[in-house]
């Protein structure tokens, strides 16, 4: 439940029913908006049946929270966050741009890339070191060798600089060179990878599992929010449905949905989304319309070469070409590409 405090409420009588919250063993977050204090509760709320805290001085209304996602909802956080990631923010007022390719291939072509896509105006520089692939015989990236180079490609680019988790060994490498750790499609239920993601202390881009609902979702960033890690931002990657002539089927509804259910930032990969490059443009104007907080492309120095998702990779000419598109929407719509 969320207990929403009077406008003029003081600072004593939040903290008052923040101890008793606490007294009966339970959590209290507090969520300062512009115009009200709501105190959220979480935890067995019968503790508090005798506590009578809708006649505490300053107490406004108690409302009760039927999700069972509760610190990434937008009833306990009713202003939009704005998640701060190296120079980097996302939410509101902005529109982030991810850049780089699926998986690092070596090191010159790592570097190639972020020069690129720096140039362009990306804000990160994505790059998987670790693959989770369909088949055991794919490339499965370079694991730390791969993250060493991202770091140097930070220090060269000032880029910030992101990578996928795929289990608890590579979230542990991962933390001591990235700016934030993604955990990917296929891992958004691997509950103790999440728990274990809210423990680390860095930012997180959690995606979509293909064929997960969105409530379901958002429990995913639920598990990393209860650990203490409020630091999240969600990604839109499609999901799979009877539809063959896109890699997966993009559910563009899913970001007002978000919007109304939760307070975190939400993004966009049109590149897995669709997996053919011809479809990115289009998707990626669609998505700064309907309200997203940014993309995250796939870009390559050659896609015909390249050792994962070649098809749906952007030339660094395409990018750049996408990124002069995509300036007049941030314009229209009042969001900073910078």
């Amino acid at each position: 439940m969320i207990i929403i405090m009077k406008p003029n409420a003081s600072e004593e009588d939040v903290l008052k029913i923040k101890q008793i919250i606490e007294e009966n063993g339970l959590q209290a977050h507090l969520s300062k908006g512009t115009q009200v204090t709501i105190v959220g509760v979480v935890g067995d709320k019968s503790k508090l049946q005798s506590a009578n805290i809708e006649l505490i001085e300053g107490v406004d209304k108690i409302v009760s929270v039927t999700e069972t996602y509760k610190l990434v909802n937008k009833k306990f956080h009713p202003d939009d966050s704005v998640i701060s990631v190296g120079t980097a923010k996302i939410g509101p007022g902005h529109f982030t741009m991810m850049a780089g390719p699926c998986a690092i291939e070596n090191h010159d072509m790592l570097l190639e890339t972020a020069f690129a896509v720096k140039k362009a105006g990306a804000q990160f520089l994505r790059g998987g070191a670790y693959k989770p692939r369909t088949s055991p015989y794919a490339f499965q990236g370079l694991e730390e060798e791969g993250l060493k180079f991202m770091k140097e490609a930070r220090e060269a680019t000032g880029l910030n600089i992101i990578c996928e988790a795929t289990s608890l060994r590579a979230l542990e490498t991962a933390v001591k060179y990235v700016d934030m750790v993604q955990i990917g499609a296929r891992n958004m239920q691997n509950f103790e990878l999440l728990k274990e993601a809210g423990k680390a202390g860095v930012p997180v881009l959690l995606k979509r599992g293909l064929c997960a609902t969105i409530d379901e979702w958002l429990n995913a960033a639920e598990y990393i929010a209860s650990e203490g890690n409020p630091n999240i931002v969600l990604c839109e990657r499609g999901i799979r449905t009877y539809e063959t002539a896109t890699r997966n089927t993009l559910d563009i509804s899913a970001v007002p949905v978000i919007r109304s259910k939760s307070h975190l930032p939400v993004i966009i990969d049109p590149s897995h989304a669709t997996g053919v490059r011809a479809y990115i443009e289009p998707i990626s104007k669609a998505s700064m319309a309907v309200g997203a907080d940014g993309l995250i492309v796939e870009v390559h120095p050659c896609p015909a070469c390249a050792l994962s998702d070649g098809p749906q990779s952007l030339t660094f000419e395409q990018f750049d070409h996408l990124m002069d598109e995509l300036k007049p929407y941030a314009e229209l719509s009042g969001r900073n590409m910078k």
